[in-house]
């Protein structure tokens, strides 16, 4: 395989992942920062305990475990669960919309852009 076919397959790949609403699920190391929304604090229970992600999401860098992000995780890696560590800052997840901004990491806050 070529790399421009490799490119076209990669591409593919996530774009087969998303339509079928590939979302990686959230991991017990995350905490609700103090002073977030009663709102926000529900959004992100009920994620934590299972419930599927629906209607507006944010991508929320920095939360992800190794290997269960849900799309590119910057240079080096292709498509959804190629993240290399846990709480990579390149590294997206799906979040609840509004939430991104409310969660507390091991490492420290996450973002709604790649951690510097």
């Amino acid at each position: 395989m070529n790399k421009q076919q490799t490119k076209l397959a990669l591409v593919l790949g996530c774009a087969i992942a998303a339509s079928q609403g590939a979302m990686a699920a959230p991991n017990d190391q995350l905490t609700v920062a103090e002073g977030a929304p009663e709102a926000v604090q529900t959004a992100i229970q009920e994620w934590k305990g299972g419930e599927r992600l629906r209607g507006r999401k944010d991508k929320c860098y920095g939360i992800a475990l190794a290997g269960e992000n849900d799309c590119k995780a910057g240079a080096g890696t292709s498509c959804e669960g190629t993240s290399t560590v846990d709480f990579q800052k390149d590294a997206w997840t799906y979040a609840p919309k509004g939430s991104c901004e409310f969660i507390v990491t091991p490492n420290g806050p996450a973002s709604k852009s790649p951690i510097a």
